[in-house]
């Protein structure tokens, strides 16, 4: 079956030009004659869904994220739902509670709501979202993760995990545990990964991986069985959240942080500042990306041409929390 995706790649355009060429939007003679070609060549019919949600702009714009309790989601909706109400918009939130069902539901449901573009918060984009993306035929713009065919706003995972681990190397510390998560999702429990094992090539490294979920509870159970038996003198949470619930888990084991275990997360959330000690971590502009998927899917409903993949910087933030082995 031909779709969007690929009708915009045999003409080498963006799948939102030929979104805005399938409902009658303005594009220009050339590229018009050119996928009339191709339309006519692969015998592609529109989607009958779609193109029963023609409409003339609603200034009503879709989020989808993942649950309501998370720091990260909170902090770039802010920047997300300020950027597109300066610019008159109105932001809907559905809530998915983390599950692929919910999400893909959600993408539908806000089609049929009109709305002129969506902005998903995603742990993975499985086939079911592909899907779901083209038969609404709505601008999307995806926060956390990347893919090729879809217009995404990232983090940098991979030097915000290498600054952590190559900051416990250069720290004295060769015994390293890390807290991580599900493969699934790819920024974290990949990419991140990936960043801080590659701080760890060609040094004299003891490195011991174990999975948990994004639960602080979660990771405070786990680390209640693994702190008692670990060696290591560097822990690394694969997010703020997770480190605080180590952090907890070490205090009623009556290990010191940092003089039994240096500890270290990601994100820069506030909490980080609150507890005692204040938690070694990597800062990730959240409300800047935010403000950054509005201007993007803003710039795609206008029918403009956007980079499909804007990635924002981070930086390591050094606190109480580590310290170089004595």
């Amino acid at each position: 079956m031909v779709t969007i995706n690929d009708i915009a790649k045999q003409a080498g355009v963006a799948k939102s030009t030929v979104s805005r060429y399938l409902n009658g939007g303005a594009v220009s003679e050339k590229t018009k004659a050119k996928l009339d070609a191709i339309v006519a060549r692969n015998d592609y019919t529109p989607n009958k869904f779609a193109q029963s949600l023609k409409a003339k702009r609603t200034h009503m714009v879709g989020a989808i994220i993942p649950r309501l309790n998370s720091y990260a989601t909170n902090e770039a909706l802010k920047g997300l739902e300020n950027s597109l109400r300066l610019s008159k918009n109105q932001l809907l939130i559905t809530n998915a509670d983390q599950n692929r069902e919910r999400e893909i539901e959600a993408i539908y449901t806000l089609a049929k709501q009109k709305v002129d573009g969506i902005v998903l918060f995603a742990a993975e984009i499985t086939p079911e979202h592909e899907k779901a993306f083209e038969e609404s035929a709505t601008p999307v713009v995806i926060v956390g993760q990347s893919h090729p065919n879809y217009h995404c706003v990232i983090h940098d995972d991979e030097k915000a995990g290498y600054s952590v681990g190559a900051y416990a190397v250069a720290n004295g510390h060769r015994n390293i545990l890390v807290f991580g998560v599900d493969e699934a999702d790819q920024a974290v429990g990949i990419t991140r990964r990936k960043g801080i094992e590659k701080a760890f090539v060609g040094k004299d490294i003891t490195y011991t991986f174990v999975k948990t979920s994004f639960s602080m509870m979660d990771a405070y159970k786990l680390a209640l069985e693994v702190l008692p038996e670990t060696k290591a003198t560097f822990i690394i949470g694969a997010t703020d959240n997770i480190a605080i619930g180590i952090m907890r888990a070490a205090h009623e084991l009556q290990m010191d942080i940092p003089n039994r275990l240096s500890l270290a997360g990601f994100g820069g959330y506030e909490i980080t500042e609150a507890v005692h000690p204040r938690i070694t971590t990597v800062h990730f502009p959240f409300h800047e990306a935010g403000i950054l998927a509005a201007d993007i899917l803003l710039q795609l409903i206008e029918g403009k041409e956007m980079p499909y993949v804007e990635k924002l910087d981070n930086h390591l933030m050094i606190r109480e929390s580590t310290q170089a082995i004595k």
